[in-house]
């Protein structure tokens, strides 16, 4: 049966072979591809990959920073019909191992972010893995040593030329995405080429991305919102300009140096820049940037001042999603200087103002993108409930269920988000809260119960409660209230203490040294550790109550520095 009706992400290159044929379309670094050489080494590379023996359904695993080759791998697997898998380079190797035994590739891809993998896996034994392939460059004393496969081979394994005929891996799944799932572990979540195109039609409606774009990747191409985003600059032929991961003195000058027009945030991401920008003498990319589109968590005002102080001439827009949803599923306007007056803060969408954002009812995260469908399955009266959604942005499943799991209700078949929250006559969606209690911080989803399994294998402690507390730049900032068992002491001086006192003596730095001892990534541990000196506060069915342990951790943080 033919495809020619299928939607497919690689169809987007003959378009920026013929419109961006000789102008410049990546940037990493020193290297600058035309739309002729960025499309050939996609081709090229996919060539390669037949060649050896890739087929349609094969997963790729890959691991590494962001650059060009990164989004060349993406485009060459999924036009041979491939199933690429992003891992995430900041995990530990032990979760890195679980999540590519859990996928089963048959080739990992990495760089020299995750050379460690490598080392690790000629101890480690994964059945499904035929190939080992470096992302980076030929020439590097890593790769020589080893002897290792590169791209550079397998783009010169065929001179033959590859026509632009696709292929599909079964149910149309292109990508492997991994977010934490409600047990903290990573999830598998399997994306089709369909939730990746209407995403990408959906951004560059709302946003207004247009081929004239120069975007900067600031987010991880292993992450949904840097990848969403990634395809939509493709569907429109935009230029990609990557630093490898983000850092705001090379997110700055790279804006200068290349006029960058686009570029996505989180809290955290913007707060650096912001910072950054504050005591710079001089700042060029007030005048270039056009567009920013924010995730993980909305701005706070004072953040968000700061933002149209720093990027006046932008449009700054906040977007509300998940990985199973392919990223967004609402939109709303923070600010437009073509509409409003300068050194004013805007009207968002409906009657919706960056003043009343925040509201007792919740945070308004503004309306459903044009192919989202949404609703508001509550019990009872209350107009509060669980946030479905519905429509070709949702994933195909996770990764080894065959179906995903949704929520029935009279029959229509919903995925239910995980948040709790209204949507208002306007239209507009509100947040609650979420109903499994995850934290949000820096972009990344922490869980709770991941962190305090990890904290209470410590020998000193006999409880512990993880919590999110508001914070200005990570939105949210986890914090572990610590409860010390009989005969262990808390202290942060480093004076000295004799060898019995310090094999029971806790500190912030030792149970942050313990988290690495257990492999626990770096954003997941606490910023910030409370010492607990009474029971934690019980339901009446024993099960701990979170919000009163955070409003205690709240007040307690009140006198302590603003910076944490």
């Amino acid at each position: 049966m033919a495809n020619y009706s299928q939607a497919h992400i690689c169809q987007c290159l003959s378009r920026i072979a013929a419109v961006k044929r000789n102008s410049v379309v990546t940037i990493t670094g020193n290297r600058h591809n035309t739309g002729q050489q960025f499309v050939q080494d996609v081709l090229n590379l996919a060539r390669g990959l037949l060649e050896i023996g890739l087929r349609s359904g094969d997963i790729v695993a890959i691991s590494a920073l962001n650059s060009e080759w990164y989004l060349e791998w993406i485009l060459a697997v999924a036009f041979i019909g491939g199933i690429v898998a992003p891992l995430n380079y900041r995990w530990s190797f032990k979760e890195a191992s679980r999540a590519i035994t859990s996928i089963r590739p048959v080739m990992l891809v990495t760089d020299e972010s995750s050379d460690s993998w490598y080392l690790e896996l000629q101890h480690t034994a994964i059945p499904s893995l035929r190939w080992h392939v470096s992302l980076g460059s030929s020439s590097s004393d890593f790769v020589n040593k080893r002897d290792m496969l590169t791209a550079d081979i397998l783009k010169g394994y065929s001179l033959r030329s590859l026509p632009f005929t696709h292929s599909w891996a079964p149910e149309g799944a292109v990508i492997i995405c991994f977010t934490s799932g409600t047990t903290g572990s990573p999830k598998g979540v399997v994306i089709s080429h369909s939730a990746l195109i209407v995403q990408s039609l959906a951004k560059i409606a709302i946003v207004g991305y247009g081929e004239d774009d120069v975007y900067l990747h600031t987010a991880p191409l292993c992450h949904i919102g840097g990848l969403s985003s990634a395809m939509a600059m493709l569907m429109v032929g935009a230029c990609h300009v990557f630093i490898p991961k983000f850092e705001s003195k090379s997110a700055l000058e790279a804006v200068e140096q290349h006029c960058v027009t686009s570029l996505i945030t989180v809290p955290a991401i913007m707060a650096d820049l912001a910072t950054l920008i504050r005591v710079k003498k001089t700042w060029k990319g007030r005048d270039s940037v056009k567009k920013i589109l924010n995730g993980g968590g909305g701005l706070p005002s004072e953040l968000m001042k700061e933002a149209t102080n720093s990027f006046p001439k932008a449009k700054l827009i906040s977007a509300y999603g998940m990985t199973e949803t392919s990223s967004s599923l609402t939109f709303m306007t923070l600010y437009d200087p073509t509409l409003e007056t300068p050194g004013q803060l805007p009207q968002a969408f409906g009657n919706v103002t960056p003043n009343s954002v925040h509201q007792p009812q919740g945070v308004c995260v503004g309306k459903p993108a044009p192919h989202v469908e949404l609703k508001v399955c509550s019990d009872g009266s209350s107009h509060v409930g669980r946030i479905l959604t519905r429509g070709a942005h949702v994933m195909l499943r996770y990764w080894d269920q065959f179906l995903a799991k949704p929520s029935v209700s009279t029959g229509e078949v919903w995925l239910d988000t995980g948040d709790i929250g209204s949507i208002d006559d306007g239209g507009n969606v509100w947040l609650v809260g979420r109903r499994n209690g995850r934290i949000k911080s820096g972009g990344e989803n922490v869980y709770p119960e991941e962190v305090e399994a990890v904290l209470l294998q410590h020998p000193g402690i006999i409880g512990i409660v993880v919590v999110g507390i508001a914070n200005a730049r990570l939105t949210e900032m986890v914090v572990a209230c610590v409860r010390l068992r009989e005969s262990w002491q808390w202290s942060e001086s480093n004076c000295d203490q004799s060898s019995k006192n310090k094999e029971l003596l806790l500190s912030s730095e030792v149970l942050r040294q313990h988290c690495r001892e257990k492999n626990l990534t770096g954003f997941k541990a606490p910023r910030l550790f409370v010492l607990w000196r009474k029971p934690f506060p019980l339901t009446s069915t024993g099960k701990i109550r979170r919000d009163e342990v955070r409003r205690e951790v709240m007040s307690h943080l009140k006198s302590l520095p603003s910076n944490l």
